[in-house]
């Protein structure tokens, strides 16, 4: 039993089980975000133009049956909100990374930090050994 619960502990603190809790959590509160713009903020502006937030009213009758197309558009309209923004976020990230990440060549010479400086002669010394 003790080794079922060592090999249990050393599955939960592997760090990609962690980096995927943190994932879930941050994707949780994103989605309240997300569905807060959608359904206070666009959909209203939606509403202002068309006179309803939302087209679940909207209906088909096709002899005895009735097709509800307005809750599709509506589940449309959301998820092409929620899909732009994810692009803009996911976007503006990736342009975050590319100048946090830039090339530590490009940086002057005197912004660099000594720890920098080191750590690119080491770079470059790894990079002749190998050639």
């Amino acid at each position: 039993m003790s080794q079922l619960w060592e090999d249990f502990r050393k599955f939960v603190m592997r760090g990609n089980v962690l980096d995927l809790a943190v994932a879930v959590v941050i994707g949780v509160a994103f989605n309240a975000v997300v569905t807060s713009l959608v359904n206070d903020v666009i959909m209203q502006v939606i509403a202002a133009i068309f006179g309803q937030a939302n087209f679940d009213k909207l209906t088909w009758t096709l002899n005895d049956g009735v097709i509800y197309y307005g809750k599709f558009l509506t589940a449309l309209v959301n998820f092409l909100i929620v899909a732009a923004t994810l692009f803009v976020v996911i976007k503006a990230f990736e342009e975050m990374q590319k100048h946090r990440t830039r090339n530590i060549d490009e940086i002057p010479e005197d912004e660099k930090s000594d720890e920098v400086v080191l750590l690119t002669e080491i770079r470059d010394l790894l990079s002749d050994r190998r050639a």
